[in-house]
């Protein structure tokens, strides 16, 4: 049997390497804005659906297919994955701050956590805090976001470009927008990136309301 000591060891290995796996958050660049606010977050109403194709690349896999996202503003969100190739998906639904992703392990690797959704929707919702940091860099407005630092926001023209994640000192996860349609998550501590490319997005009429219940 493994002795507790080596046990140990082996813990405190794996802890730090998980670690040294998220890079550190740097100093913001551009210049001190303490009396800038973010540009506010739009304020959506009706329905959207939005269509994409995705890539989900891991450690031990990479899978990709097509996705819809149906977005009842302005707190509800359904999203249905489709496997390549195959009849297989699955679906996740955020209502409010309720988030159920029910199904195989694949389509629960497919979804960010609630903020970090809503991001990849071009919209800030994370928790308030009371100390935010502003610093413009040009076109580029950043900002973080508690003491210590919580997350880290940047505007691009004042829409969301990125939205990070941050614990410790580190980054853990991240969703980045291009202007190209183009959006990427990222969970660094597992390597797991998660690539969407938008195809279409139609405002819509009323949503039947079973989409709601998985």
């Amino acid at each position: 049997m493994f002795g507790s000591r080596f046990i140990s060891r082996i813990g405190a290995i794996v802890v730090m390497a998980v670690a040294c796996a998220r890079p550190r958050i740097e100093a913001l660049p551009g210049a001190a804005a303490p009396s800038r606010r973010l540009p506010p977050s739009p304020v959506l109403t009706g329905h959207r659906k939005i269509v994409f194709q995705w890539e989900l690349k891991d450690q031990d896999m990479t899978a990709r297919g097509d996705g819809v996202a149906r977005i009842a503003y302005p707190d509800s969100v359904r999203l249905d994955f489709f496997l390549g190739g195959s009849y297989a998906g699955g679906a996740a639904v955020l209502i409010g701050d309720s988030l159920q992703v029910p199904g195989p392990d694949v389509i629960r690797r497919l979804v960010p956590p609630r903020a970090l959704l809503w991001a990849t929707l071009g919209r800030l919702d994370v928790p308030s805090e009371r100390d935010t940091v502003v610093r413009v860099d040009g076109p580029i407005v950043r900002a973080d976001i508690g003491s210590p630092v919580h997350w880290r926001v940047s505007y691009r023209a004042d829409s969301l470009s990125r939205l990070e994640r941050v614990n410790g000192g580190r980054i853990h996860e991240w969703v980045e927008r291009g202007s190209d349609q183009h959006i990427q998550y990222r969970h660094e501590a597992s390597g797991r990136t998660l690539s969407l490319v938008i195809q279409r997005s139609d405002a819509v009429s009323a949503f039947d309301p079973s989409i709601w219940h998985l």
